[in-house]
């Protein structure tokens, strides 16, 4: 297999890669002319030494020769294909992606190697691990703990029985059904269910039941509420039209 070796370069994009950084300038701003000609001077002095000179290095010559005619020369409208200055800064682009790649490559044989600067442990140890608890707790820790299990068993949850409890949904049916049959002013009590007077708890739940329901019945223009005075009985009527 042939190798060409031209003063320890690996291809002629590498050797532009080189005179290029001789302008000491941005590669995208690398001005490709005096690159050809660093080029082509460096190739022609390889030649007069290597005549075996590799042929991709002079199709690189010759490819440069052309880019830089082609920039030299007016721009022909019939010329089909990129213009010289696409190929230009394409062949910069290039030359900053291979700089990119060379830098990644040298911080990666920067780091440390395994066998070389960094070594494996050698026979593996076992890991031994003891777990020791120590608890921690006075009295009141353990009063609380037993209060806590205790309340926990005993907490059942609250249910009432609603047999006893007039809702305010039955309140309003019944006073809608009998406003409309009531005379001038009526007593608040007159509304109350039958039955409902015989348990004190029964009579405080229907009495409430039906009060907030003829507030209701107020709020909605339906009826009128009166009190003449302080802890005075509780009239309503049917709102006139």
């Amino acid at each position: 297999m042939l190798r060409v070796d031209v003063s320890g370069f690996e291809g002629p994009l590498d050797l532009l890669l080189t005179l290029s950084r001789m302008q000491k300038v941005d590669l995208m701003q690398v001005s490709v002319l005096d690159l050809a000609d660093q080029y082509l001077a460096f190739v022609e002095q390889a030649r007069a030494l290597r005549i075996e000179l590799a042929a991709d290095y002079l199709v690189m010559a010759a490819w440069l020769a052309f880019l830089k005619s082609r920039l030299l020369l007016p721009p022909d409208p019939e010329t089909e294909g990129p213009s010289a200055e696409d190929m230009a800064a394409h062949l910069a682009f290039q030359l900053e992606r291979l700089q990119a790649m060379r830098d990644a490559a040298a911080r990666l044989m920067a780091r440390d190697r395994l066998g070389h600067q960094r070594f494996a442990r050698g026979a593996p140890e076992a890991i031994t691990r003891n777990r020791k608890v120590a608890w921690r707790s006075s009295l009141i820790d353990l009063m609380r703990a037993y209060a806590r299990l205790r309340t926990r068993e005993e907490f059942r949850p609250y249910a009432f029985d609603r047999k006893d409890v007039f809702t305010m949904e039955q309140a309003l049916e019944r006073v809608r059904g009998m406003i409309g049959y009531a005379g001038d002013w009526t007593m608040l009590a007159t509304f109350l269910p039958e039955g409902w007077d015989g348990d004190p708890s029964r009579l405080r739940s229907a009495t409430a039941a039906t009060f907030a329901a003829t507030l209701e019945l107020a709020r909605q223009g339906r009826i009128e509420l009166r009190q003449t005075e302080t802890f005075a009985p509780i009239t309503i009527r049917r709102r006139k039209e």
